[in-house]
């Protein structure tokens, strides 16, 4: 498929509407434009992470860029009025969610048990990819609520894989952030309970 982009604005969105794939109209304030928009900021974060990484965490690169690939995917997906998606484009399948487990299982494999809440943080690159785990789990909560709205409004649901597969996603990310940490060598902060912590 070729796509040409020779301009960025169009003005065809000054009052509030958008289109969908397909050419539809509607508001930018609809649940359907809110949901692929975090999809879209959650891309942007996973963008930034890459950008940090260091000789330690190159490893994550193309596992980073292999998630956005998939995550602008799923934002087209999800851009597509119930329905009427395309028949050529890529959509989640339960394939896609098998990948993230087995992600999850590589990078946990070595890393310690937790007997505590983390903090996200340690490092740079750490604590971008728990900023992108907890947009992720944001896009999620919009998922759900789009398919919720959707079933009220008896149209076409939402395809149940792409929430499954965000769930995962953001396991999979919290464990990518601890597997960075521990390959440059360093150790998570820890939630302590009120009654442990100095507050002076």
């Amino acid at each position: 498929m070729s796509i040409k982009i020779n301009r960025v604005y169009t003005r065809s969105g000054d009052k509030g509407q958008t289109g969908l794939v397909g050419g539809e109209r509607t508001s930018k304030a609809s649940k359907q434009v809110q949901t692929y928009g975090d999809i879209d900021e959650l891309n942007c974060v996973l963008g930034l992470a890459r950008t940090s990484l260091n000789e330690a965490t190159k490893s994550l690169d193309p596992i980073l860029e292999n998630l956005q690939q998939e995550l602008f995917d799923v934002g087209a997906e999800i851009a597509s009025p119930p329905g009427a998606i395309p028949d050529s484009m890529w959509t989640v399948e339960d394939t896609a969610v098998a990948r993230l487990e087995k992600l999850c299982d590589e990078l946990g494999r070595d890393l310690p048990e937790l007997d505590s809440f983390i903090l996200p943080g340690g490092s740079r690159v750490c604590a971008e990819i728990h900023l992108a785990r907890a947009v992720c789990r944001r896009a999620e909560r919009s998922l759900v609520e789009l398919r919720d709205e959707q079933a009220a409004l008896n149209v076409p649901v939402l395809n149940e894989a792409v929430l499954r597969y965000v769930n995962r996603l953001s396991d999979a990310l919290f464990i990518a952030a601890r597997w960075a940490l521990a390959a440059e060598g360093k150790t998570a902060p820890l939630w302590q309970p009120a009654g442990k912590r100095n507050q002076s």
